[in-house]
């Protein structure tokens, strides 16, 4: 594949333009539809809706009205009602007389928009009209986050890399990555449900691992090119392709070791988060599908795509590079001998800051969003704020109580379930349907509570739904999976790293710091977004589907990092056949690229934590977290003192078959 992608780089290049070309015109021409209704077979809340059928569905929208319903009112309300399909429902009007409440039906999102056009041009003194419903929502215009990325990313690349054109090179690769990865979960979401926020998941992943992967790729082909094909440290096997050409040996060789280190990191990531598949095909196979096309697009860019560029710009790569920096004593080098002189101690010591901020994390609460998470200069949020207000919180997230025995009266029921602790109000709604009104918000844990009681007390004909239940029932079953998915993605890592480090030890405490990395980033964004310790106003829980997606992409990504520096350092001991030296030297030699990688992934990430969408918000936060604490604290600190304290005890390995699988070598 290496010799056909420099001998035929004119080709590969023009091959991947003509499959960018099409993915992009198959994208746009029939692009697939994002199904954001999840349902979980055998939940009580699905046999309830299943029960009820239409019945079970409430109305889209709600136009919410503030002030005097004075006769701007009635003709905004006849305009509404007058566009096709549209269906008005009977008003609620709040106690003290100050809220209205309209229901709306409408058929679909194209006749929202129409409603949030009129509602725009709503001017009444005194009255005020908002619209709830998440079709009203008001969400950050696509290329904000990623040009923020994108613009960190090349800032830190010309930094690392010192020349305009080894710069570009990173960007054109995520680029054309993520272009073919969003077309093609486009295409596939034809056969695969797939949720509308999926395609963030795929530019924040693309871009993040895209970049990198291609960073460490031109690295290697610049330090080969200066040093030759007879520089020290390269083996046989990346030596047994060279044709005497300098160009073509620094491609050969930087894609026989950095090359095979990023197939190696993209396959663990594509393989962890297919965890996400333990959710069920309906729930997590969209995420996992997400996942895996921005993944696989920049890695297969990276290892075909990018040697056909390499070959083609030569030595050119360095051409409008800026003044070299002085040399010296790398400072991962007198850093790591400062951890090594005290290695219990700075361990130790790393591993309190770790735990401490993980501890959060005891608290977490699986819930689902809702519009009171949203910016206030959203109608939505305004609307749910003035339905909390004159209504009370809880008919933000009303339960439905479906009667499976049409034996039972439904008013007894009503009657039983208004007595219950936790209960604003209770109403019939049909034969066999009853309504209750929580006294506290969904988010709220009294609200869970509530749902629980309700479904002890009541009769076992009564089911409990409703948006609310449906979300308990989701995290119940999410937090019922993750066991099984952590233990699968741990066994699948360890038996991997194994193999590649020849080691039992190394890959236990791989695992082991990469769990507390994971561990803080969950401290984090449940001290940030459910205990609202930095005083944002919007506090609530976790959604559902986050802390699982968290797990296998944090798992994947952090792992990178550990094969990189773990297999540098094997590379020094097999030289030096000193622990504390390898440790040293291999820190030294990825300290520099693995700090460039970190901070671009570090800076993608982030600028998704700008979104308007609170579960995105949390995703790029919890990324951005696990990213910085697994390239500062794990790398610097942890890892260096783990391998003193073990000494010897690192290299540790029966003598099976396996042992003589090739492991990564050169990796940076």
């Amino acid at each position: 594949m290496i010799r056909f992608c420099i001998r035929h780089r004119r080709l590969v290049v023009l091959l991947w333009l003509v499959l960018t070309a099409a993915l992009v015109t198959a994208a746009v021409a029939r692009p697939g539809p994002a199904n954001d209704d999840f349902t979980l077979p055998g939940s009580e809340s699905q046999q309830a809706a299943d029960l009820l059928g239409a019945a079970a569905d409430s109305p889209p929208g709600t136009l919410v009205i503030a002030g005097p319903a004075g006769q701007a009112v009635a003709d905004l309300v006849g305009r509404i009602d007058g566009l096709p399909g549209v269906t008005v429902g009977e008003r609620r009007v709040s106690p003290d007389g100050s809220v209205t409440a309209i229901p709306l039906d409408y058929p679909d999102q194209a006749t929202a928009l129409r409603i949030k056009a009129l509602r725009d041009g709503f001017h009444a003194p005194g009255t005020t009209a908002e619209l709830s419903g998440d079709d009203f929502a008001d969400f950050t215009p696509g290329g904000l986050a990623e040009g923020l990325g994108l613009l960190a990313a090349a800032v830190v690349l010309l930094i690392a890399f010192r020349s305009l054109i080894a710069t570009a090179l990173p960007l054109v690769i995520g680029v054309v990555g993520v272009t073919c990865g969003v077309a093609s979960l486009s295409v596939s979401s034809h056969l695969v449900d797939v949720p509308s926020f999926a395609v963030y998941l795929t530019i924040m992943l693309g871009l993040g691992v895209g970049i990198d992967y291609a960073l460490l790729i031109v690295t290697r082909f610049r330090s080969s090119l200066a040093e030759g094909p007879a520089a020290g440290g390269v083996t046989r096997d990346v030596t047994r392709d060279f044709t005497g050409d300098a160009v073509d040996d620094a491609v050969t060789t930087a894609m026989r070791t950095a090359g095979r280190s990023v197939a190696f990191a993209g396959v663990t990531v594509i393989v962890t988060g297919a965890g996400m598949l333990f959710l069920g095909p309906s729930l997590g196979g969209g995420i996992a599908l997400a996942a895996g096309c921005g993944v696989l697009m920049v890695m297969l860019a990276s290892l075909t795509l990018l040697p056909a560029l390499l070959r083609m710009i030569g030595t050119r790569i360095d051409r409008f590079a800026l003044p070299a920096r002085s040399g010296g004593r790398p400072p991962a080098v007198r850093w790591s001998r400062v951890v090594q002189r005290r290695p219990w101690l700075t361990g130790l010591l790393a591993f309190a800051l770790l735990a401490g901020l993980a501890l959060p994390a005891l608290q977490l609460r699986a819930g689902w969003s809702d519009a009171g998470d949203r910016p206030v200069s959203d109608t939505t949020r305004r609307a749910h704020d003035l339905s909390a207000r004159a209504f009370g919180p809880g008919l933000a997230g009303p339960l439905v109580l479906a009667v499976a025995d049409a034996s039972v009266p439904v008013p007894d029921v009503v009657e039983r379930a208004g007595r219950t602790p936790g209960v604003a109000a209770a109403h019939p709604a049909g034969e066999r349907t009853a309504i209750v009104v929580p006294a506290t918000g969904p988010q709220d844990q009294a609200t869970t509570d509530l749902v629980h009681r309700l479904r002890a007390e009541l009769p076992e004909p009564v089911l409990v739904t409703g948006s609310t239940a449906a979300a308990i029932d989701f995290a119940r079953h999410a937090a019922q999976r993750l066991p099984w998915t952590v233990g699968a993605v741990l066994l699948a890592s360890f038996l991997l790293l194994m193999a590649v480090f020849r080691s039992v030890v190394l890959p236990l405490k791989a695992i082991a710091v990469n769990l507390l990395s994971i561990g803080a980033a969950y401290g984090v964004i449940v001290a940030v977004f459910q205990q609202d310790v930095l005083g944002l106003g919007a506090s609530g829980p976790i959604d559902a589907w986050v802390p699982m997606t968290l797990f296998v992409v944090m798992f994947g990504l952090s792992m990178d990092y550990k094969v990189f520096l773990l297999s540098r350092v094997r590379e020094e001991y097999e030289r030096l056949r000193d622990n504390s030296r390898a440790v040293a030297a291999g820190l030294a030699a990825t300290a520099r690229v693995i700090t460039a990688a970190a901070t671009i992934m570090f800076c993608v990430f982030a600028a998704f934590g700008t979104f308007d969408d609170r579960a995105l918000r949390i995703m790029g936060v919890g990324l951005a977290t696990a990213v910085l604490v697994d390239a500062t604290v794990v790398r610097l600190i942890l890892v260096p003192a783990a391998m003193e304290v073990l000494g010897e005890r690192n290299w540790w390995f029966p003598r099976l078959t396996f042992s003589r699988l090739p492991m990564n070598r050169n990796v940076t």
